[in-house]
């Protein structure tokens, strides 16, 4: 650059002059550079100049005042004239004494009540009258007595139901002793029968069970009193029961164990019988289909009196299948074809029956009966139309094989003939002989 300078004709400034002070300044500020802390990111300015003050020293190990802090209150001072203040009295109205108090307050400040009297809260004890107490609250003298009685709602009322200072200052010497139980048992007895008599179901009905805090504290008692002794012989008893805990968990672990090795060797020596069962079966299978191959044929009667037998509606049972409505139980199975549903619904037509009834617990039982009765019906006219088709194919069969002689069919069956039956009839023995 001062080459540039000097071709151009430019002045080039003054060189400093290197001396002690100059050298010193250039090495303050590099070292204040590297003092300089940069504020790590994320963290908020605030909390940053907690830990560095002005002087960018390290925070104190120990508490102190001396620095000015983050941020220095200020003393507004104005103009104004100051405002006088007195030393006034005040009473607490949550004291029944009538105790004066002192303090300071300004003197344009208005007269207030005492601010913390609302925090005098007075609990509710019950009362009770003569007639009271002795129709509802006397009972056997050697425990409680109307005088011990009054003492301790007194006591109640004066200490805000405080058993244990109640306890404490219990009047010995004219009413005997009484423990917390026992003054506690007798307080809830007495608040519990009034609140019942007077019918206040506001008031909630405490019941004390004095015998059990009673076991209860002579029990922790009992526990507070074990020797060293004692509690290492009681440790040492519970780790033994842990030992014995674990042996028979694993006593019922091998057991298990073996439970479902026997299972395994039964349930295999199972699978073998019906594997040679079921080999049994099928040689049993190929020689009753050979003999059944053998044997003729059955007519469509049989086949009809099969399917009669089988005929009806199965319904599904809807329990155990979570929340359901009552009307899926009217539903047809899945199993029900198309033919047989809509014959079902014509069957409702004819005799004039609402397919869609209310789903009554009733009505659904009693409509699921007819529509399976329906059916029923249904597959008998079928099987009747069919065995008369029968009878008639077998009456022409055997006029024609024995002509001169007719098939008596009964008038259930078929219209009867109007021509008398002649004397070569064929017997009965004769008609199964060709069925």
């Amino acid at each position: 650059m001062a080459d540039v300078r000097d071709i151009l004709d430019l002045e080039r400034p003054p060189t400093p002059e290197l001396t002690k002070e100059s050298l010193l300044a250039k090495n303050k500020k590099i070292y204040e550079k590297k003092l300089a802390v940069k504020r790590p990111e994320g963290m908020h300015r605030e909390v940053f100049a907690l830990l560095y003050n002005d002087n960018k020293d390290a925070p104190p190990l120990l508490p102190t005042d001396t620095g000015t802090g983050y941020k220095q209150a200020k003393a507004r001072l104005g103009m104004k004239k100051v405002r006088r203040w007195e030393w006034a009295p005040f009473v607490n109205p949550a004291r029944s004494d009538g105790a004066v108090f002192h303090h300071w307050k300004r003197v344009s400040d208005e007269p207030k009540e005492y601010p913390f009297a609302k925090f005098n809260k007075q609990l509710e004890i019950t009362t009770y009258n003569m007639n009271e107490y002795n129709t509802h609250l006397k009972t056997n003298p050697t425990k409680w007595t109307k005088p011990q009685t009054d003492h301790l709602f007194d006591l109640a009322k004066r200490f805000d139901v405080r058993f244990i200072i109640m306890a404490d200052r219990w009047d010995r010497a004219n009413y005997g002793s009484k423990s917390v139980e026992d003054l506690k048992e007798r307080y809830y007895e007495v608040t519990g029968i009034l609140n019942k008599v007077r019918g206040t179901p506001e008031k909630k009905i405490f019941l004390f069970d004095g015998d059990h805090e009673r076991r209860r504290k002579e029990q922790l008692k009992k526990l507070f009193d074990r020797t060293p002794k004692q509690i290492e012989e009681e440790q040492m008893l519970i780790n033994e029961l842990k030992k014995i805990e674990a042996r028979k968990k694993e006593r019922e672990r091998k057991t298990q164990d073996l439970q479902k090795l026997i299972s395994q060797a039964d349930q295999q020596q199972t699978e073998q019988q019906q594997q040679h069962q079921a080999s049994s079966h099928k040689k049993h299978d190929k020689k009753l289909k050979k003999k059944i191959q053998q044997q003729p044929r059955p007519s469509k009667v049989d086949s009809v009196v099969n399917a009669i037998e089988t005929a009806g509606i199965k319904f599904t049972d809807l329990r155990g299948t979570g929340v359901s409505l009552r009307s899926q139980k009217m539903k047809l199975p899945a199993n029900v074809g198309q033919k047989k549903a809509k014959a079902l619904e014509q069957a409702l037509q004819e005799f004039k029956v609402d397919p869609n009834p209310p789903p009554i617990e009733d009505i659904c039982v009693a409509f699921n009966e007819l529509r399976s009765d329906m059916v029923l019906l249904c597959e008998l006219r079928t099987a009747l139309a069919t065995c008369t088709f029968e009878l008639e194919s077998l009456k022409h069969q055997y006029e024609a094989l024995c002509p001169g002689k007719t098939l008596n069919i009964p008038a259930a069956l078929v219209t009867p003939p109007s021509e008398e039956p002649s004397s070569s009839s064929a017997t009965a023995d004769d008609v199964s002989a060709l069925m």
